[in-house]
């Protein structure tokens, strides 16, 4: 790993990027050199996407006459590759709408557009079997000769039990192979606030009804030092025992996270069961202030147990003061991902929904890789994944670690392309490697995107590429912090933004982005 870490600032260092990294999440299908068009909602935005708030010749304060601010902070010649570990975080947008919804800013540090992005339902076609799809499309904006390129990936989901009419209420959990949970719950005093511990416990004894017979759960709590509360019990003939176990618990002293993942781990490898999905959960609000406190040192301790045995780990971060970079790294390195949960609602999609579908992969260690031609792109820059990003030549490399994904994934990238005046043709490659999770035989799918099909404006594209632009669009106004200076093209005022969520959410009667629209409404009031 410290090879990855050297190379990886060594390209950091090259493409002098802030904004870096959007990754891209989800896995390709389609042979190698064909596009996927994704399927297109009906267009979006009744008033049209919102018009740039300043104009092309303004800079930035400080910025020199003679200073292009549109050659800064992107890769430069002669690289014209983007190399990235895919992610399905989402505990970012989760997050900063927690913190907003309080009034206040979230702290830029916690701001990952990737995770805002990768927030909402995308319109991907999905594979008809196991595998990905890729999807590759974009828009020209109103600034110069720049475009938003959007790249996603998406994975079968299991089949679902529909409704009387015809709509997806839950995967068929007949479909995975068992489960074998071990929950790492955090019982330090932090966690007596009103929706931290009482929270998770109900989600907890809510997915406990929701588990099959042959799947199995373990509680591990810490606090000052940790304790095996139940190991590994088959839900079959136990429900009421689980139960009580989760019931009981109740807040105490310190937070030691080291001594609570270690020993989480131990009970994991204590209760493994060969042929099951074997995941660690992580439900915390990480202000870890006992022992160990460093994600790599954790790491570190339980390294054998993570990578021997196939453990994966999916952290659920709560509370209204949060060690958010702690949690993303262990995320990260652990072979996982990272939710947040605010309320009930958010609980009861992340262990009704998200973790039952996040029991089981379809992918290990996946990568993308994204080729812009150089006959026809002059600049790019990656949208967020700043901790993501892998050297160009580790793409192939199957010991360098990807990320996880699992049925019903999606992953989107979110490019700003510049392209050569007066060029047409190839505009981009985009391929993704996974590893099969039982054989571990490596896999690869590409997809392209030519001049010719990007759409003239961004109004042109589906509702979801909207929503896709206005998240990433607000993210960047976050870490910014001033929404007029923005590594992205043609940027709206965060007035226009919320207005054009708003019609988009009643375009696409999505819950999730009104939400967005309120989120963004709450920044501009707090900005000004």
């Amino acid at each position: 790993m410290e090879r990855y870490r050297t190379r990886r600032l060594h390209k950091a260092l090259l493409a002098l990027t802030a904004a870096g990294g959007l990754l891209l999440t989800g896995c390709g299908a389609g042979d190698s050199g064909s596009s996927t068009d994704s399927a297109q909602d009906s267009k979006g935005g009744g008033k049209g996407f919102p018009a740039p708030a300043y104009s092309q010749g303004d800079r930035r304060e400080g910025e020199g006459e003679g200073e292009d601010k549109d050659s800064r902070d992107f890769a430069p010649e002669p690289d014209y590759l983007s190399t990235f570990a895919l992610d399905v975080d989402t505990a970012s947008y989760g997050y900063a709408r927690r913190t907003l919804a309080e009034g206040r800013l979230p702290d830029p540090s916690t701001v990952r557009p990737e995770e805002f992005v990768n927030s909402f339902r995308q319109d991907y076609d999905r594979p008809d079997g196991d595998g990905f799809t890729v999807t590759v499309d974009g828009a020209r904006t109103d600034r110069d000769d720049w475009s938003l390129v959007r790249v996603g990936l998406a994975t079968r989901p299991h089949s679902r039990i529909r409704s009387s009419g015809g709509t997806p209420i839950a995967a068929d959990p007949g479909e995975r192979p068992p489960a074998a949970l071990t929950f790492v719950i955090d019982i330090s005093g932090s966690m007596a606030e009103p929706g931290r511990l009482d929270l998770a416990q109900d989600s907890l004894g809510h997915m406990t009804d929701q588990l099959r017979d042959d799947d199995s759960v373990a509680l591990v709590t810490f606090s000052d030092e940790a304790e095996t509360v139940l190991p590994m019990t088959r839900l079959d003939g136990h429900r009421d025992e689980i139960h009580d176990a989760i019931d009981s618990l109740e807040p105490t002293d310190s937070t030691n996270l080291g001594a609570g993942m270690e020993t989480g781990y131990e009970t994991a490898v204590e209760g493994l069961r060969k042929g099951a999905t074997n995941r660690v959960v992580l439900i915390s609000d990480a202000l870890a202030n006992t022992g160990d406190t460093d994600a790599d040192t954790i790491l570190e301790r339980i390294a054998s147990e993570r990578r021997e045995h196939g453990i994966t780990l999916f952290g659920v971060g709560v509370g209204s003061d949060y060690g958010d970079a702690l949690m993303e790294r262990l995320a990260d390195k652990g072979d996982g991902h990272t939710v947040y949960v605010s309320d009930e609602d958010d609980a009861h999609e992340v262990f009704s929904r998200q973790l039952p579908r996040n029991i089981d992969l379809t992918a290990r260690d996946a990568k993308a890789q994204v080729a812009f031609d150089p006959e026809t792109v002059k600049e790019f820059r990656l949208v967020g994944y700043d901790n993501r990003q892998v050297a160009d030549d580790d793409f192939r490399d199957d010991s360098v670690d990807g990320g996880e994904i699992g049925p019903g994934h999606t992953v989107t990238a979110l490019y700003a392309v510049r392209t050569r005046p007066g060029t047409e043709g190839h505009l981009a490659t985009a391929s993704v490697r996974w590893l099969d999770p039982k054989t571990r035989a490596p896999h690869e799918k590409s997809g392209q995107l030519e001049t010719g099909s990007l759409h003239d404006s961004l109004d042109d594209t589906s509702a979801r590429f909207q929503v896709t632009a206005t998240a990433a669009y607000f993210a960047d106004a976050l870490r910014d912090g001033d929404s007029r200076w923005s590594s992205l093209p043609a940027v709206p005022s965060l007035r226009g933004l919320a207005d054009h969520a708003e019609d988009l959410a009643k375009e696409t009667e999505d819950e999730e982005v009104r939400q967005l629209a309120q989120a963004i409404g709450r920044a501009e009031r707090l900005m000004d």
